[in-house]
């Protein structure tokens, strides 16, 4: 028989009242913290930090007796903002237990601390992990989008011989899997296996799961074990449904979603909303309006995702007055969004009304709009651009409080699309200056900027620059820097770039035979063109503009009306008025303007100023006074006041020795205020561009220029060349006709690059006009006489001059 030994003494009972009361505190704030806080967060903190200070002055802390009152203020800790506090008395209790680690590793990974998070999991000794920390890890590497080491903790789990996985193990693995890249249908057939052979299936969270994983997996035969299932799952959600038809949007499969959508037995709005955002992003606009206003006759919750979406259909499809019914059933229903959700709805309102046309009502909005975040400043950024407003844009760009690469891009774009282009790569410079990262669509902005200016040696700098930052694979980068070489006159770079791109798409090939036809080489464009098709690319309407401009350039009718008629016939595509301009102006330089007027007759609409543009070329060139006065007549009624008009006719009467018409045309002109576009060239030497006007003295080498040209001149004479006068449309004498002849900016920048560039280089220069006829001789002889290549680049093509020839043959 044991001893006798006496009871224990009771506790002091102010130490147990005390341990009670603060374990009845703790509950109440836990209360009052779940399932939604019904005090500020500060407040909270407070309290809690008062009650931490208790329990330490009580020596409750880790107490053996009292092990709860720990645990408990370590989870309330970890829903404040204060980590540090309960993970020091995590760190600080004798046994690291795995209840305190579950709450520990939640908060931090929700706080994106994934590697404090997988410590707090690791400090704990493995045989006493339990299953719900096990798939705290998971699911915090499964946010994290990091598969590997979910799935090593779930074996882990499997490992440890006295744990099973659980329905909330087996979400966590599979969410985790399904960030995998090139996720193989093996992987997930085995994980399908798991979860039967564990009874998990029968889980909702666990089925969705799955589908989700299915759908993610690229093979066709994903999509049918997801539906399988689907078919098999007794209970279904709203994620269920919204899995489903996501999954089969993103496999391209929208006729698959819309069967789904019809099955859903209930009026879940987050389903309808998936199915209409599915339709926008197909591009089916109609669909996604119409099935908008399917929800609304059925009376299906509408949110703020259902307006985004359908906003955005409107404004892609240019639905403009359909999307205004939206906004007004907005304004009707007077949603009470909270600002956060008013915001991507605003955001649509504003791009609608910007593609729309009506940008002072995008900006009436978007200033009324309460909270703007950097999409609402870009979306009425590209809107003022896109409405031709460029100083508004740049006002804009100067206030917005926050700026991403994609407004600098859309604002270099913007300059140069406005002909802004030098203003672009200062913008652009600045860009790099502050530091922030272009990515390749601005690239592609600020090398486009230096194809219009003619800026060789800087677009080969950024050239550089792109190979630098690895975007050399990136197909706008691409198409800009061959558009940019074979601007600047480089086409053998051009060629160059479009043989190593590794993705050429159909503006690549377009831009590539555009570049063959502007430098002369029709033949060539042609065949590309044919190697285009017969690689499965079909071309666009664009493919076909620039193949008509290249057999307009190399004088190929034959050819050209065999691609016009190929564009219905085999591709389906109507031509339009650009494509008949072409094919008219064809016929007019080839002398057949008889057939250019038979043409004018079959076209489908009345003759646009580009068609009547073109007739007037062709009569000029042909001699044609009265169907090329009749032309005119069409012009000045359409565009009265485009000075080409007036310009090209007064040289047509002035070509046929008629004076008194040619100053009757000029006089007309300034009696309507019409302002001819004075001539200029360019040339960029020694990284700068110098720009000469005709009878340029105002250069600070003009009067060496003059020199130089009198010398090459004497040389040229020796040669052959004499100055063609009729070029000169003004009554005068033939010496003074000579001497304006002489000033013409394309020689005055030619002279100079002859001057300033090293010896044997190529001299490349752009002019903003057609280059006159005796100016192209004449570079055919001076190219003759100095043994050099010179490259002159007009409004409508190049010409290669070398060995006293040039490119065009002639025909331009």
């Amino acid at each position: 028989m044991p001893p006798w030994r006496p009871p224990p003494p009771p506790p002091p009972t102010a130490v147990a009242s005390l341990a009670h009361q603060c374990s009845l505190l703790l509950r109440r704030l836990a209360e009052c913290h779940s399932p939604a806080p019904t005090c500020p967060s500060s407040s909270f903190l407070r309290a809690l930090r008062c009650l931490h200070a208790r329990l330490l002055t009580a020596d409750l802390l880790h107490a053996p007796s009292h092990p709860h009152l720990t645990l408990r203020l370590i989870h309330l800790f970890t829903l404040s903002p204060d980590l540090a506090t309960p993970a020091a008395l995590f760190r600080s209790g004798p046994d690291p237990g795995p209840v305190a680690a579950t709450s520990l590793v939640a908060a931090h990974a929700a706080a994106g601390r994934l590697r404090d998070a997988a410590a707090f999991f690791d400090a704990v000794p493995p045989a006493r992990r339990d299953t719900v920390l096990h798939n705290a890890m998971m699911s915090a590497f499964a946010r994290a989008s990091l598969a590997a080491p979910a799935v090593s903790v779930f074996r882990a789990l499997l490992g440890s011989g006295s744990l099973r996985p659980d329905d909330y193990s087996f979400t966590a693995l599979l969410s985790a899997v399904g960030q995998m890249h090139n996720l193989a249908a093996p992987h997930c057939t085995q994980l399908h296996c798991s979860v039967l052979k564990s009874g998990a299936a029968v889980a909702l969270s666990v089925s969705n799961a799955l589908i989700a994983l299915y759908m993610k997996c690229d093979t066709p035969e994903a999509s049918w074990d997801a539906r399988k299932v689907l078919d098999e799952m007794s209970e279904k959600d709203d994620l269920t449904w919204t899995t489903m038809v996501v999954g089969y949007v993103r496999r391209g499969d929208v006729n698959a979603a819309r069967s789904v959508f019809e099955e859903v037995d209930g009026k879940f709005d987050v389903v309808w909303n998936a199915m209409i955002s599915g339709y926008v992003q197909s591009g089916m606009c109609a669909d996604a309006f119409e099935l908008f206003r399917r929800m609304v006759s059925e009376k299906v919750p509408l949110d703020e995702f259902t307006f985004t979406s359908v906003l955005s259909a409107c404004a892609n499809a240019g639905f403009f007055v359909h999307g205004k019914s939206v906004h007004g059933q907005i304004i009707r229903l007077q949603p009470n969004f909270v600002p956060e959700a008013a915001l991507p709805v605003n955001n649509a309102l504003v791009t609608l009304y910007s593609k729309g046309g009506k940008i002072v009502i995008a900006k009436r909005i978007f200033d009324t709009m309460n909270m703007k975040d950097v999409v609402s400043w870009n979306t009425i950024l590209s809107g003022y651009i896109d409405s031709g407003c460029l100083d508004k844009a740049v006002e804009v760009f100067k206030v917005m409080p926050y700026k991403n690469d994609l407004s600098w891009m859309v604002m270099v774009s913007g300059y140069v699309h406005g002909g802004l282009s030098e203003d672009a790569l200062k913008l652009f410079n600045q860009m790099r200056a502050e530091d922030v990262k272009p990515c390749d669509y601005t690239y592609a902005g600020a090398i486009a900027a230096c194809g219009e200016l003619g800026a060789l040696k800087h677009g080969r700098q950024l050239h550089a620059h792109l190979v630098q930052c690895g975007f050399e694979a990136s197909n706008s980068a691409g198409n800009a820097l061959l558009t940019m070489y074979a601007k600047c006159g480089a086409v053998n770079d051009a060629r160059l770039v479009f043989l190593v791109m590794p993705n050429l798409d159909c503006v690549s090939w377009n831009a590539m035979i555009s570049a063959l036809g502007q430098h002369g080489h029709g033949r060539e464009a042609l065949e590309l063109f044919d190697q285009m098709v017969a690689e499965g690319i079909d071309p666009d309407r664009i493919s076909f503009l620039t193949i008509l401009t290249a057999c307009n350039h190399a004088g190929l009718v034959d050819e050209g009306f065999h691609y016009f008629e190929s564009m219905k016939r085999d591709f389906g595509i109507s031509p339009g008025e650009d494509h008949y301009a072409r094919l008219i102006d064809l016929l007019g330089r080839s002398g057949r303007i008889g057939e250019a007027r038979d043409l004018i007759k079959t076209m489908p609409f009345e003759p646009t100023p580009s068609i009547w543009e073109a007739i007037l070329s062709g009569c000029r060139t042909n001699g044609d006074m009265e169907f090329g006065a009749y032309a005119a007549d069409q012009l000045f009624r359409m565009i009265p006041q485009h000075d080409g008009t007036y310009i090209l006719l007064s040289n047509t009467y002035s070509a046929a020795g008629r004076w008194v018409d040619a100053a009757r045309v000029r006089k007309l002109m300034r009696d309507r205020g019409v302002k001819k576009e004075p001539g200029c060239s360019w040339i960029e030497v020694g990284s700068k561009i110098h720009v000469f006007l005709v009878g340029d003295t105002k250069h600070p080498e003009a009067q060496e220029v003059y020199q130089f040209l009198e010398v090459i001149g004497a040389r040229m004479r020796k040669l052959g060349y004499v100055p063609d006068t009729k070029f000169v449309l003004h009554d005068m004498e033939p010496h003074e006709k000579e001497y304006i002849l002489f000033a013409h900016s394309e020689k005055l920048a030619v002279g100079f690059g002859l001057l300033k560039l090293p010896p044997g280089a190529t001299v490349t220069v752009l002019k903003n006009l057609r280059i006159c006829g005796d100016c192209h001789t004449a570079m055919m002889f001076m190219s003759k006489a100095v043994g050099r290549e010179i490259v002159v680049r007009d409004v409508r093509r190049f010409h290669h001059f070398k060995d006293g020839e040039c490119s065009c043959g002639n025909y331009w």
